[in-house]
């Protein structure tokens, strides 16, 4: 089931039991500090055990005052000015636990030894491009074999073309006429920013950097349109994804524990960004 979009007030939230939470993705500002105790309310009534809530640094306070804790932070988020902060309110306090807190560190330090180490080039026979609507269907047969599950409906050929037509680009990697990886830059066009994501090869192409080339082919194109910060959440215990963001340039951002379902388990993840 996928998570529901809806509105409070102007701000807009994402709320489902996949992920078992609520996720305030854009605050209006004249929405507090009432909508604190809305977000409340709706976990209640939901049984939620997670608020997670992406703000602008200069409400973070507000936000703590109501038992919200930070946990990460990317510069330069807003129109390349305005700091965001993303703070996480656990009602289960058991939540809050993870028993891979050392496994993710790790993971972070490994990722960020990589930071400038050289890229080797695509292998002979792979090709990078933009998709287009009429790789919906073949997009999302990538998606199904790689995902067992995922917050967003990528398995369905309707919802990538229905993004695609709105603020999404996806990326493919090809061999032989065939995708083989495929990534997507989710746009905030008011906020100048996007998240660098839904990153997926399939298993007989997976080792040769082709997460790797996808990002770096799809950062100009993001920039092209005007994107002046571009991030990832990334999941915390891949190894992969961590260290493909740090070798292309990254910087970490904070972890979010126990934030994402994917694939059928609710996963810490970690933010990497890069301001232009």
């Amino acid at each position: 089931m996928s998570d529901t979009l809806e509105k409070i007030g102007n701000s807009q939230i994402q709320h489902g039991p996949d992920n078992n939470r609520i996720y305030l993705m854009k605050l209006d500002p004249a929405d507090l500090p009432g909508i604190i105790d809305q977000l409340d309310a709706l976990a209640a009534e939901k049984g939620y055990t997670k608020i997670f809530a992406k703000v602008p640094t200069p409400h973070t306070a507000t936000f703590t005052a109501g038992g919200y804790r930070k946990e990460g932070n990317i510069p330069n988020f807003y129109n390349g000015k305005t700091d965001a902060a993303f703070l996480g309110k656990f009602i289960d306090p058991s939540r809050e636990i993870t028993p891979q807190r050392d496994e993710i560190e790790k993971i972070i330090l490994l990722a960020q030894s990589k930071t400038g180490s050289v890229v080797k080039p695509l292998p002979k026979g792979y090709s990078l491009r933009s998709a287009v609507e009429a790789d919906a269907e073949e997009l999302a047969k990538v998606y199904q074999r790689v995902f067992a599950s995922y917050p967003f409906p990528i398995h369905n050929p309707d919802y990538l073309i229905e993004t695609m037509r709105s603020h999404v680009c996806y990326f493919v990697a090809e061999k032989d006429g065939k995708i083989a990886a495929a990534s997507s830059g989710e746009m905030d066009k008011d906020n100048r920013n996007a998240e660098m994501t839904d990153f997926a090869t399939l298993p007989e192409h997976l080792g040769n950097g082709l997460a790797v080339h996808l990002l770096k082919f799809m950062e100009p194109e993001m920039h092209r349109r005007g994107i002046a910060t571009l991030y990832t959440i990334a999941r915390a215990i891949s190894p992969g994804m961590n260290i493909t963001f740090a070798k292309c340039g990254y910087a970490f951002g904070g972890t979010l524990i126990n934030n994402t379902q994917i694939s059928g388990s609710i996963e810490s993840m970690n933010l990497w960004y890069q301001s232009a």
